[in-house]
């Protein structure tokens, strides 16, 4: 794509033309993400794996598409290498190309360290690691033969702060970075940046008990410095800079996008652990016990998309 500079003389959007993917698509995150990147005028192709999402994600978003540009949605699973494969070609049918890759599938349980297995833990490895994996992997290919592109991945405040009962999902979010930072390095000599956006605790499906519990949203918003915790559009924001050609001269960053959260400390969450798995099995954590004795709770996996 031609430089911000050159398409605002031309009278051009910043992004016309160009062609992206979004994996998670149906999520808060992801479809502003969406929005952000069709109003500046790019095609956007959005994959999740539940179609009633997907397109009442595409209804409202419609609206946005400019003129020249598509709105595209494809079901499909993040962690599906075919799957990944029939998103980035349908994202390349618009223009012949991909410029931009966001994948944004992730998440991952509130769960104390003891209360997971090697099955458990990986799990969210794979959720937040092998998904944005196979993404890039199968997108680069498409993007060196075009001369380049944009790749920004969603990590997490966990990333850097320390969250207790969060250990899987910490652990995942540093080993993406550590994946961002690599791949930045390998893939300039294809013109393909590769960066990541650290959100704080923001609005979605997952994290709504946060949102709707004005003791717990206190709890969350006291330990960020601008007093409120996260909406998607905060986090597209970044995520729309780091796609476009404003940041041409960046890769192998991380930005948070926290509300300050990384000068302060991670939130109390142990009232929301006794709260998902009881005090009983709270209890047995707290004094070192093997909870795993009493059967493992069920629980929903949070998650942006999954």
């Amino acid at each position: 794509m031609t430089t911000t500079t050159q398409r605002h003389a031309a009278g051009e959007l910043p992004l016309a033309g160009g062609s992206a993917l979004i994996t998670g698509g149906s999520g808060g995150i992801g479809a502003a993400c969406a929005a952000a990147l069709l109003r500046d005028g790019a095609s956007v192709t959005l994959s999740a794996r539940r179609p009633e999402l997907l397109e009442a994600t595409r209804q409202r978003l419609q609206p946005l598409v400019r003129e020249g540009a598509r709105l595209a949605t494809i079901a499909g699973d993040s962690l599906d290498r075919g799957d990944v494969q029939a998103a980035i070609a349908l994202a390349c049918e618009h223009t012949g190309a991909l410029d931009i890759c966001i994948p944004t599938v992730g998440g991952g349980d509130i769960k104390p360290f003891l209360l997971h297995d090697e099955t458990s833990f990986l799990k969210d490895i794979e959720l937040n690691v092998i998904s944005a994996f196979l993404v890039i992997r199968h997108a680069t290919p498409i993007m060196a033969r075009a001369g380049g592109g944009s790749i920004v991945c969603i990590s997490s405040e966990a990333a850097k702060l320390s969250f207790p009962w969060l250990t899987a999902y910490v652990t995942a979010k540093c080993a993406l970075e550590g994946m961002v930072r690599a791949l930045a390095e390998e893939l300039s000599r294809y013109r393909i940046r590769v960066n990541a956006v650290r959100p704080g605790t923001t609005r979605t499906e997952a994290t709504g008990m946060i949102y709707a519990d004005a003791e717990t949203y206190r709890r969350f918003a006291e330990e960020k410095p601008l007093g409120r915790l996260g909406e998607p559009e905060d986090i597209a924001a970044g995520v729309r800079y780091l796609a476009g050609p404003e940041s041409a001269w960046v890769t192998g960053q991380s930005f948070a996008i926290d509300g300050g959260n990384e000068l302060r400390k991670a939130a109390d969450m142990a009232p929301l652990v006794e709260q998902i798995y009881g005090a009983e099995v709270f209890a047995k954590v707290l004094r070192g016990e093997d909870p795993l004795a009493l059967g493992q709770p069920d629980t929903q996996r949070p998650g942006d998309e999954y």
